[in-house]
């Protein structure tokens, strides 16, 4: 493998693993360990254990504890692992951690970082693996990712949690219960945490299928919100896919050194089993993607035909006021002219003819009833009224 090493990453590394190891002169009071205090966070060693042929035989105060109970170990015919489970660890803390287990800079650079995408990466016999748990939480129905940083080598496993997910504390005791397996070695460790958080999604996509069957009833009660919840869980279905989609690529890179590394063929069978829980999962996370896209187009259908009818109700309303209108219109220019007549001859100039004439009165009703009845006839074929 070539060297990922970059000047600018090692260098903080090298100070913090190079911590214990100064030392200082005789007389002087110790300088107060720089603490990196977060809050809601407490770093702390979870359990810290050493196995032998699978079984616990020591609880270790330390990790350096750990160290030298393995290293008392060598020579004996008996299979020693240490396995050390770590919470939200400090640099400085991770730093002892490398320095002690030997453990590759690059990847302890990354773990103290942490915010990785899952990946396998193999430097020499130490295996560093990064997995992304995560929980469903009903109360907010929203999916929760934890981090989880593995190193592994060949008498020790180091866990490093970032979250609440995964519950390692269970997968401890799955294998301790099975001593044949955990004699395997590191490598069970990580199968084993590796099946839990496999298995920590079938919930997490149970949640979203629910969510799913929710926006669709939405959907189609014509909720104004709905569309904001598509999106929202279009971006968690995102985020998971980012999280189980390089697990496939995982479990080939495991499965690409059985050969070399002799790797017992339970555990080979157990990976398969793995990969094929992984497959069934991205399938599954590709099919709530497509749904959604179908989901989000079938609102947006939805909600361009309720305007669709908006426009017309408001169209077939101005219509029937335009209609009304009209009507008015019409009777009002018919009732017009009697008036408009009746107001000519109702002016009292001295000089009108007609004022005068017998038949006048006669030809103004006349006109009146004319005129009406003209404009009548002309709007009745117009369909005014």
């Amino acid at each position: 493998m070539a060297d990922r090493r970059h000047p600018q990453l090692t260098a903080p590394l090298t100070a913090l693993t190079t911590l214990a190891r100064r030392p200082r002169p005789s007389g002087l009071a110790p300088e107060p360990a720089t603490r990196l205090e977060l809050p809601g966070r407490a770093p702390k060693v979870i359990d810290n254990a050493v196995y032998s042929n699978g079984k616990r035989v020591a609880t270790a105060e330390s990790p350096a504890e750990s160290r030298t109970l393995l290293q008392l170990a060598d020579g004996f015919t008996d299979s020693r692992l240490a396995w050390l489970g770590v919470y939200r660890p400090e640099p400085r803390q991770v730093g002892e951690l490398a320095e002690l287990f030997d453990l590759p800079e690059l990847a302890v650079e990354d773990a103290i970082h942490a915010h990785q995408r899952p990946k396998f990466e193999r430097y020499g016999e130490t295996l560093f693996v990064v997995l992304k748990a995560a929980r469903y939480l009903d109360a907010r129905e929203e999916v929760e990712f934890g981090e989880l940083h593995l190193f592994l080598g060949r008498d020790f496993v180091i866990t490093i949690r970032h979250a609440e997910s995964p519950d390692l504390a269970r997968v401890r005791r799955r294998l301790e219960s099975d001593p044949e397996l955990l004699a395997k070695g590191s490598e069970s460790v990580l199968y084993a945490i590796l099946d839990a958080v496999v298995d920590g999604y079938l919930p997490v996509l149970a949640g979203l299928d629910k969510d799913i069957d929710e926006i669709e009833l939405e959907v189609f009660r014509g909720d104004p919100q709905v569309s904001r919840r598509i999106y929202e869980l279009s971006q968690e279905v995102l985020d998971v896919q980012r999280a189980t989609a390089p697990l496939s690529g995982i479990c080939s890179a495991i499965a690409a050194g059985f050969e070399k590394y002799g790797v017992d063929e339970e555990l080979r069978a157990y990976l398969r089993d793995v990969a094929d829980h992984v497959t069934g999962i991205n399938e599954r996370v590709d099919a709530f993607r497509s749904q959604l896209r179908d989901i989000l187009t079938v609102n947006a259908t939805l909600v361009a035909q309720r305007q669709n009818e908006e426009m017309k109700t408001l169209s077939e309303t101005s219509i029937a006021q335009g209609e009304e209108v009209k009507k008015i219109s019409a009777w009002a220019a018919i009732l017009f002219a009697p008036s408009l007549v009746g107001g000519v001859y109702g002016m009292n100039f001295d000089h009108m003819p007609e004022r005068t004439w017998v038949y006048g009165y006669p030809f103004a009703l006349t006109l009146m009833f004319a005129t009406s009845l003209v404009l009548y006839v002309i709007f009745k074929r117009r369909d005014w009224i």
